[in-house]
């Protein structure tokens, strides 16, 4: 691997951090109690996990960005697409509660993210690595998203 810039991998991580906050907190405002009232399924986690689930998650996918870009910058494709969609999710779901639109689009969401997670892997098998928790948390994602839009028609 070619020489650490700091600066480019600090990017790469503040980027999904940072972002995904922002656009969390944004989509999220004012529909906590909305949300609290749906319906879920047993296997909902609470609330809280999923700030430090995500906080975790972004972390890894920016430093597997840095790590693929470094050797492949033709990465960058896949990779904005599925960030962006990610970003989109929220708003989808939380903010105009379009659980079911929500639902395809985080499907092609998956679908981008595995696209990702092979061209970061031909690049460099660590950063194609530390993309499988976020897939594999984005499939639990879509059962859940899945789950809620049937439990709560009427919603969407």
């Amino acid at each position: 691997m070619n020489v650490l810039n700091g600066k480019k991998l600090a990017a790469s991580v503040l980027l999904p951090v940072v972002g995904g906050s922002t656009i969390g907190a944004v989509a999220n405002r004012n529909t906590r109690e909305d949300y609290q009232q749906l319906k879920k399924p047993s296997f909902s986690p609470p609330g809280w996990v999923f700030p430090v689930v995500w906080t975790g998650l972004y972390t890894a996918m920016g430093i597997a960005k840095y790590r693929a870009s470094v050797r492949k910058p033709t990465t960058a494709l896949p990779y904005n697409i599925q960030l962006g969609l990610n970003f989109l999710w929220s708003f989808l779901f939380f903010r105009w509660g379009l659980r079911g639109t929500a639902f395809v689009e985080i499907a092609l969401m998956l679908g981008a993210i595995t696209w990702t997670t092979y061209e970061f892997y031909q690049a460099d098998a660590v950063a194609g690595t530390l993309m499988i928790p976020y897939a594999a948390w984005v499939a639990f994602a879509l059962g859940l998203n899945y789950s809620i839009w049937s439990l709560n028609k009427v919603h969407s």
